[in-house]
């Protein structure tokens, strides 16, 4: 294969592996589509790529739309004509505002199947628009960007960052003393070598220095972080956090508005944190473990204030239930997906709301290197409780599970009880004790190190992790039984009663089937499986679709 045949076949194995539907950035189609419906895709995935902050959308041609089996297609873009026969690509150009670098490309998929690929830029500061409509795709369908009022605030907003705003009617009588207090201790540790000399700065100059005001004018991130809570209304914006908590015995909740500075770490304090116990196999002796990091909650907490979207006027909302907590904020991921982060080897390039991130690293709230989502993924591994869990909710919203209790226990004695288990490993077995998708690349290294088995839509723990994790009878349930068994066991059911129907004979193998195949997969096992006794001429079909030997 070339090296763009390479590049483009891993980005589409990274796309089907990832994402089990299409969504507003990413679009399959077999063939070509007419030319104003493919105009309408292009304008509807840059679009879709900004509110979900991809650098690029993609259409792939060559890709069952209800299946996403790769079959390859034959559509050529250089020839194909717009109309009054002028080129596809130079009439398209002429279509979409503002202009964007959009490619068209094809490649061989692992070197054997002929896919186009169109990649588009995401808009910027603009929605992208063909023939003066911007469209914008929801669920299956494209259709017209304008009623959505929020999304187009996004993307015109998209340069633009709302907390470097200078508040103009706000004043030093505006911020909260001891906000500022704790905020000057924060910047001291993240500076130290200023310890002497911040003892002669007076609030504004401290302000500057940290970043948080502009030549002594208050900014938004001012007030968000070390404003009083009375002057909140100068930021014309909810501005607020809310707590819930929702058991079967409680139910409580609580609002925390600004200084963020403060009401994150009062609001991790009203989160019921204790002790679990987890035991390993084959001892009495119980690993004791929080419920909780609070290093996590709090990186949670400041990563939603960081990364919300302020213009959406929306509230961050912390969930507390029996076994986990739920972090949710307007702001998708601004650079990438948090995969590129867990591990703790991406930086970011770009923020949202850079000035408010810069303001939070010098008080040594965040770092800017991409370690906060690791570190989260770190403390679960190393108290052996299960990964966080990123989601997407209403369009531009993020959702964060924290679990805080054992959903399989032998996957937490799996990671007590091997330390050579990495995190990306323990991150991929998670995943797939989940029952969700995993890439092609991810695939391929779990096989290598004998971690799974099973086909890649019905993945289970392999026999050498099950007989760790005690797992073995489950695993003998998920592998099932040679084929030849269930050959055999049709011809002599057959043989014994004469004739057999397909329901019946699905009865007869239904419950012997691997559990973890689904229902239409088991169909699909047995059809294949009379396939070749019929092939072979072992059994054939008599009047009323009865099987018989013969």
């Amino acid at each position: 294969m070339t090296n763009k045949d390479s590049e483009y076949s891993s980005l589409l194995d990274q796309m089907l592996g990832l994402y089990t539907q299409e969504n507003q950035f990413l679009e399959f189609k077999m063939n070509f589509v007419e030319v104003d419906r493919l105009g309408q895709y292009i304008s509807a995935l840059s679009n879709g790529a900004c509110l979900q902050n991809q650098e690029k959308g993609y259409l792939f041609m060559g890709i069952d739309d209800d299946t996403h089996d790769i079959k390859g297609t034959t559509f050529n873009y250089l020839s194909q004509k717009a109309l009054g026969n002028q080129d596809l690509e130079l009439y398209l150009r002429r279509m979409v505002e503002p202009r964007i670098d959009f490619k068209f490309e094809d490649f061989q998929y692992n070197g054997k199947t002929r896919i186009v690929v169109l990649s588009i830029p995401a808009a910027e500061g603009a929605p992208t628009t063909y023939k003066k409509i911007p469209y914008i795709r929801i669920n299956s369908q494209t259709t017209s960007l304008l009623p959505y009022t929020d999304w187009l605030r996004t993307i015109y907003n998209s340069q633009t960052d709302w907390t470097k705003q200078i508040v103009e009617n706000a004043t030093l009588e505006d911020l909260d003393p001891d906000a500022l207090r704790i905020a000057k201790e924060g910047y001291l540790q993240r500076f130290p070598n200023y310890a002497e000399e911040a003892n002669n700065w007076d609030t504004i100059t401290f302000l500057d220095k940290a970043r948080l005001t502009i030549n002594g004018k208050i900014t938004r991130t001012t007030l968000l972080l070390v404003g009083k809570p009375e002057s909140a209304h100068l930021l014309n914006h909810i501005s607020q956090i809310v707590w819930r908590l929702q058991s079967e015995e409680e139910t409580a909740s609580d609002i925390f508005t600004i200084p963020y500075l403060l009401s994150t770490d009062n609001l991790l304090h009203r989160i019921r944190n204790y002790r679990i116990k987890i035991f390993p196999q084959n001892s009495l002796i119980p690993a004791d473990v929080w419920k909780y990091d609070s290093e996590s909650i709090l990186e949670a907490l400041y990563n939603c204030v960081a990364h919300q979207d302020y213009t959406l006027n929306r509230r961050v909302v912390v969930t507390e239930r029996p076994d986990e907590l739920i972090f949710s904020n307007y702001g998708s991921f601004f650079e990438g997906r948090f995969e590129d982060y867990y591990t703790g080897t991406k930086t970011p390039t770009k923020y949202r709301n850079p000035f408010l991130t810069q303001a939070m690293v010098n008080l040594k709230m965040i770092d800017t290197q991409g370690y906060g989502i690791h570190k989260i993924f770190q403390s679960q591994r190393k108290r052996f409780l299960p990964m966080p869990q990123y989601e997407q909710g209403e369009p531009n919203q993020v959702v964060l599970h924290i679990p805080g209790a054992v959903l399989n226990a032998d996957y937490s004695r799996l990671l007590m009880e091997h330390a050579d288990i990495t995190l990306t490993e323990a991150y991929l077995l998670d995943r797939v004790q989940r029952r969700l998708p995993i890439t092609a690349d991810a695939l391929k290294m779990l096989r290598k190190k004998q971690l799974v088995e099973g086909r890649a839509s019905s993945l289970y723990i392999s026999s050498s992790v099950a007989q760790i994790t005690k797992q073995k009878a489950q695993y003998s349930k998920n592998k099932g039984l040679d084929d030849n068994y269930y050959k055999q066991l049709i011809l002599k059911a057959i043989e014994d009663n004469g004739t057999m129907s397909r329901q019946e004979i699905n009865d007869l193998l239904w419950t012997k089937l691997p559990e973890i195949l689904t229902d239409r997969q088991k169909a699909d096992k047995i059809t294949n499986l009379l396939a070749f006794l019929r092939k072979n001429k072992k059994i054939r079909v008599v009047n009323n679709r009865q099987w018989v030997v013969v």
